[in-house]
């Protein structure tokens, strides 16, 4: 290519790079609420975003993350999975680990084996960053369908479900290279009428018979040297003012254990998505289960891991945070009789925060995983 060439070809990207810029000022990145999936994943839409490196097909990267969910679960081009995440991209769930690729395909390839019908809706995605440093997506999907097929859940029951998922993502050039899912699988195995006790100790036997074991290493960090919980947060995750706030807020009523604070930041009329597909109302319910948590961990310490917002256009902020809360099962709950085995829990919440108070709440944390880390634990034991 002569000298001529290649000034003429930058000159034209760096024209096309002012055209994308511009219409960015003018059409935002798509936002999930009050939209049809036929608009989010648009025809003939034009870039509004930079998008180095993706496919000609995504516009920004909420279209990414919506579209290529959908056409891998939905469609079932599990093959897609090779073209969006790295060989060697690590997968992190509430009970495991999964370390390349190929174990993404497969793990998929049984998820759907034994679901055929399911089907996923885009509930919320909330992002940052661009496409030279990566992005970091986390997606809110409500599943739904039918158990119609057999599979490692045994024998099909044709019970229908509804489950909430929250898949993060960090995405450089077109490929996931990081990701934490998060499911209510409790809720499932519930609606499917399944003895979820067995669920769990099965999965825990897998784990074991892999030479896993849950194993006490040093203090629990909410108790080392027994000083009270830190007086302040990790500020340094949050990227606005909004974000540090949240950060603030979450701190004082999970580690100060200062649950009357939930009357002050929450709205008297807040929505309450969670665990076990509750839909509760008022801030009262936030305290109580917010304490049935905590409850059930009582010398847990929780821990903000990411945070990300972005305006919306119902007015207010949607906020993101990715978290663990790490401790030992010493109080009553949805797991019965304290067992004095260690936990982790790994949670997603979303925020929507309106002048300074928060309307709507989604968590997602899987009372399954917690029950088999007991199971483990206990095999463990017997063991011992």
């Amino acid at each position: 290519m002569s000298t001529t060439d290649t000034a003429n070809k930058a000159t034209a990207s760096e024209k096309s790079a002012e055209k994308t810029s511009a219409r960015t000022q003018a059409e935002p990145v798509l936002q999930v609420e009050r939209r049809d999936f036929v608009d989010l994943v648009p025809e003939n839409r034009a870039r509004v975003q930079p998008m180095r490196g993706f496919d000609p097909c995504y516009t920004d990267i909420v279209d990414y993350i919506v579209r290529c969910t959908h056409k891998i679960w939905d469609e079932r081009d599990v093959g897609l999975i090779y073209s969006h995440y790295t060989h060697n991209c690590v997968l992190y769930n509430a009970l495991g680990t999964i370390y390349t690729r190929e174990q993404v395909v497969l793990d998929t390839l049984q998820r759907l084996v034994a679901f055929p019908e399911r089907r996923g809706m885009a509930t919320q995605v909330i992002w940052n960053g661009n496409d030279v440093d990566g992005f970091y997506t986390s997606h809110l999907v409500t599943g739904s369908g039918r158990h119609t097929q057999s599979s490692q859940y045994g024998k099909p029951t044709n019970r229908t479900f509804t489950t909430r998922t929250v898949a993060d993502c960090m995405i450089l050039e077109n490929k996931i290279y990081r990701e934490w899912v998060v499911s209510d699988n409790m809720s499932l195995m519930r609606q499917l009428g399944l003895d979820t006790d067995q669920i769990a100790y099965n999965m825990a036997k897998e784990q074991f018979d892999k030479g896993f074991r849950l194993t006490e290493i040093g203090e629990n960090r909410r108790l080392l040297g027994q000083y009270p919980p830190e007086s302040d947060p990790d500020y340094t995750l949050a990227h606005t003012d909004t974000e540090a706030q949240v950060l603030g807020w979450l701190h004082e009523i999970y580690n100060k254990r200062m649950l009357g604070k939930v009357k002050e930041v929450y709205a008297s009329n807040v929505q309450w998505h969670g665990p076990l597909m509750k839909e509760l109302y008022g801030q009262a319910s936030v305290i109580h289960q917010t304490l049935a948590l905590i409850g059930m961990i009582p010398d847990g310490a929780w821990m903000p891991q990411h945070i990300c917002s972005n305006p919306c256009e119902e007015g207010g902020t949607k906020v993101a945070v990715r978290w663990v809360m790490e401790g030992h099962h010493l109080g009553y709950g949805e797991l019965g009789k304290p067992t004095g085995q260690r936990l982790l829990v790994m949670g997603m919440s979303h925020y929507h925060v309106v002048n300074g108070k928060i309307v709507d709440e989604w968590v997602v944390y899987d009372h399954l995983a917690m029950l088999a880390q007991i199971k483990l634990g206990q095999l463990a034991e017997t063991e011992a």
